[in-house]
């Protein structure tokens, strides 16, 4: 399988998630992800999933800034509703990495490892998205903004002839080259793009 080279290059997200600890399903329960898990689940690499990767990893962090993360253990608040441009394609990466969903979710063992109603939509918060502990109810406020990063110029006649069927096999390279480098920019960018309050 191959993918850009620079989804190697990004910092990973290591949690521990009791639930697969009691199942033996990894090592101590310890899971690791990287921006290229992101990219499986949602089948493209863009500049939204950059985002969602970044505010997990960053949001993560700051909520957890001298202990490993828990799994299953962040409730996940979205100011937007769930069909609201991209908060739902964002919410699956949430949830792939830590856990939380809405009604759909796990509903646990014997009252343990709930993963279910860790998900709010239409969240009265003051930036995109939040965070909370659920052990002690401390959260971190986050917000994505990817226009810091500069778009090329010659991307958005491209686009448009992606979206008419007209683009030239060269073009295409041009344009994939092009759409990737910038997701690599932000990605590199993060402390630039991402805002912790």
């Amino acid at each position: 399988m191959k993918y850009p080279s620079f989804f190697d290059t990004i910092e990973t997200i290591t949690l521990y998630d009791p639930l697969s600890e009691v199942l033996g399903a990894f090592e101590d329960g310890k899971i690791t992800f990287g921006y290229q898990d992101v990219v499986k689940s949602a089948g493209h690499s863009c500049p939204t999933m950059a985002g969602a990767y970044l505010m997990i990893r960053e949001g993560l962090k700051a909520l957890y800034p001298h202990t490993i993360p828990e799994r299953g253990s962040v409730k996940v608040f979205f100011k937007q509703s769930q069909d609201e441009g991209t908060t739902g394609v964002i919410a699956n990466a949430f949830s792939l990495i830590t856990g939380a969903t809405d009604n759909w979710g796990f509903k646990g063992l014997g009252g343990k490892y709930v993963r279910k109603d860790l998900m709010v939509f239409n969240a009265t918060i003051p930036l995109q998205v939040r965070l909370m502990r659920m052990d002690t109810e401390a959260y971190v406020d986050i917000a994505y903004n990817p226009n810091i990063i500069e778009i090329d110029p010659i991307m958005q006649p491209l686009m448009q002839k992606i979206l008419t069927g007209v683009l030239s096999a060269e073009e295409k390279v041009t344009f994939s080259d092009l759409w990737q480098g910038r997701v690599a920019k932000i990605l590199e960018n993060f402390d630039k793009v991402i805002t912790i309050k």
